[in-house]
């Protein structure tokens, strides 16, 4: 490989005692001329190697595959429902609303707010009465959103737009005049308050709640008496948690649970109690009650559940509806409202990932859920307490056909004797030959990996590859605990996991390593970079996906420096001391065989900064001693989450096709 030219330069950092080089510092800039014409170079390289017949066969599966589209359980707002819907052949998902027994109408597109695709809507939630809708949308994938107040009925934008909303959480007044938000200070996204805005009135005028932190929640009870807001600094799992009295002059917030190490989110019932979904003393997740009156005060009304997660509660007409999560799967049971007495078990469609549970307003008898899995596309169910009833509401919005696949579950053992469970998909097979395999993984933020459908896993399983879904620590599948064992000093645990299950698809004859690839994004990019330093002759592949890989420097760009609870301070010398052991950028050693590696980043990423993958693929390029090609494919106008249809076909045609030419002999 004749890889660009890429100078190393003499930087040397001294930190806490310690020389740390850094060649590619000047990677950092995206503007400077020399970066540019690397970039330039780069995009021409990796265009010569990415095979054009593979890309559009994968394309079209992946194309075949997604175009089941996707459906959210209708929200009910007055006697309107709304529902967002992706159907075969939309670049974005649209919000469709319909009044009564009236047919819907389409609310909100982003295709027609912006043809060329590279709006997405990011967030919405309507006022208590339906009239009014309060929505955010961003440009260029950079997630950070202009809020938007639009009339339901005309569609016409009535206040707004207000900037700096990134996943703003939205809380009505009832009378729908204003609402509570989130918008971070100029100039600092990582500090957020909460305001109040009153419809008509200037952003400027609106009037500050909290002091700022790094985030927050906010929710109000439906009658407008108390308003509800969680406070958290930083990604440490914890918060804290106030409720104010809104018939008072001051709005005083009272503490629900401060100074803590837990978290804690509350909601104001039906019944004018205080519930509380926590993980204090509770792991798993527990739920618990208090007079509003007296917030501190709780009694646990749910307790935890020693083998499965609670994810989420619904109110009914004298029940409560719980989700949880046991070994990757959902379940769902009713219990009494008042004694949390566990009445009965839903019966689900198969095992699957329920969404967001809905009800009417208020309560009722009825509940509304999506359900999918890995090889089940998303469908809404409805279920009636009444009668017990389950029934199909609306099925995917396009059918599709399925390859024939089969679904596994092992356990490996990490380097420290932790049972590791990995989920494994792939096409009957005959005969012992190992096979072209992918492994994935996350392993962080507390963020659960779940069977949920997915078009460009298919479409590699497929076409006769195995897909491999590591369960590590770091994330959140066992609670707070898998979370917590895998943070700041604790992460390598999460490496460890993750080559422990890439062994043992090897020794149990999935796969060899000369057909392994590895496949991250994000937090996941970084697990694959560690993976990849630490252990290159594991693997023939690895794509790394917006990735974190300069662990002494990640808090300066993107939204880094609100993850020293996850990472640690670079400025804390313990910390350093654990970032410095693991961190991708300064573990390659040159006259490496490294495996075959492919950077894929987004101009409009503003969470995690594309300087990260530069840097990295440049070290790379010159330290290989293999020939296995190292690539970085850029991308313009997306980000790091949402994306038009079109955009992410494209991408998944694209890393998919790298792999197979890397996995198959």
């Amino acid at each position: 490989m004749r890889y660009p030219e890429a100078e190393r330069g003499p930087v040397i950092d001294v930190l806490h005692g310690e020389r740390v080089a850094d060649p590619y510092r000047w990677l950092e800039d995206p503007a400077a001329p020399d970066t540019r014409a690397w970039l330039d170079a780069q995009d021409e390289l990796y265009q010569k190697h990415i095979d054009p017949e593979l890309r559009r066969t994968f394309r079209r599966r992946v194309v075949e595959l997604a175009d089941t589209g996707s459906v959210s359980a209708p929200v009910w707002r007055g006697d309107r429902r709304f529902t967002l819907r992706r159907v075969a052949g939309q670049e974005h998902a649209v919000l469709h609303v319909a009044d009564g027994g009236e047919p819907e109408r389409t609310l909100l597109d982003p295709t027609v707010l912006d043809p060329s695709g590279t709006t997405t809507l990011d967030a919405w939630r309507s006022d208590p009465s339906g009239r009014l809708l309060a929505c955010q949308v961003s440009r260029g994938g950079t997630e950070r959103a202009e809020l938007l107040v639009l009339d339901v009925e005309t569609g016409e934008t009535l206040d707004g737009p207000i900037d700096r909303c990134r996943y703003s959480p939205v809380a009505w007044l009832p009378d729908g005049k204003g609402f509570y938000y989130v918008r971070a200070e100029p100039g600092d996204e990582t500090r957020r308050r909460v305001r109040l805005h009153l419809i008509g009135e200037p952003p400027e005028h609106d009037t500050p709640v909290t002091e700022p932190a790094t985030s927050h929640g906010v929710g109000i009870s439906a009658d407008g008496h108390w308003l509800v807001i969680s406070t958290a600094d930083g990604s440490d799992p914890r918060n804290d948690l106030y409720i104010a009295d809104l018939t008072t002059a001051t709005h005083q917030l009272r503490p629900v649970q401060q100074d803590v190490d837990a978290r804690a989110a509350a909601a104001i019932g039906p019944d004018g109690r205080l519930y509380i979904v926590t993980d204090r003393d509770a792991p798993r997740v527990r739920l618990c009650v208090a007079d509003p009156t007296n917030p501190s005060d709780w009694t646990e009304l749910i307790p935890e559940d020693k083998e499965a997660v609670l994810s989420d509660f619904a109110f009914l007409d004298g029940l409560i509806a719980i989700t949880r999560i046991r070994s990757g799967t959902s379940e769902l049971s009713l219990h009494d409202a008042r004694t949390g007495e566990r009445r009965r078990d839903v019966p689900l469609p198969s095992p699957g990932i329920l969404g967001p549970l809905s009800t009417r307003p208020g309560g009722g008898r009825e509940l509304w859920f999506t359900h999918s899995g890995m090889a089940t596309p998303e469908a809404v169910w409805h279920y009636d307490t009444s009668d017990n009833s389950l029934t199909l509401w609306e099925p995917s919005p396009s059918p599709i056909v399925l390859p024939p696949l089969e679904t596994h579950q092992i356990t490996c053992t990490s380097a420290d004797g932790t049972p590791v469970r990995v989920d494994v998909m792939a096409r009957p097979h005959q005969g012992p030959d190992p096979r072209p395999a992918i492994l994935y993984g996350y392993g962080g933020f507390g963020i659960p990996l779940t069977p949920s459908y997915a078009a460009d896993a298919l479409a590699w399983v497929d076409e006769g590859g195995v897909l491999a879904i590591a369960h590590l620590r770091g994330g959140g599948e066992d609670g707070t605990t898998s979370h917590r064992a895998g943070i700041q000093g604790r992460k390598q645990r999460v490496f460890d996991d993750f080559l422990a299950a890439a062994e043992e698809l090897v020794s149990t004859g999935w796969t060899s390593p000369d057909r392994l690839a590895i496949w991250g994004e994000s937090n996941g990019g970084l697990l694959v970079g560690a993976a990849l330093t630490q252990r290159p002759d594991l693997f023939a592949a690895a794509v790394c996906v917006a990735p974190l890989l300069d662990m002494v420097r990640y808090d300066l760009s993107g939204m880094g420096a609100m993850w020293h609870g996850e990472y640690g301070s670079p400025a804390d010398p313990e910390a350093f001391g654990w970032l410095r052991a693991y961190s991708p950028y300064h573990h390659v050693h040159e006259g490496t065989a490294y495996p075959a590696t492919l950077f894929a980043v987004f101009d409009g990423d503003s969470r995690v900064d594309p300087l990260h993958a530069r840097k990295m693929c440049a070290a790379l390029q010159w330290a290989t001693a293999g020939d296995r090609p190292v690539l970085l494919r850029r991308e313009s106008d997306v980000g790091h989450a949402s994306r038009s249809a079109g955009r992410s076909y494209d991408l998944a045609a694209d890393l998919l096709a790298f792999v197979t030419t890397q996995t198959t002999p």
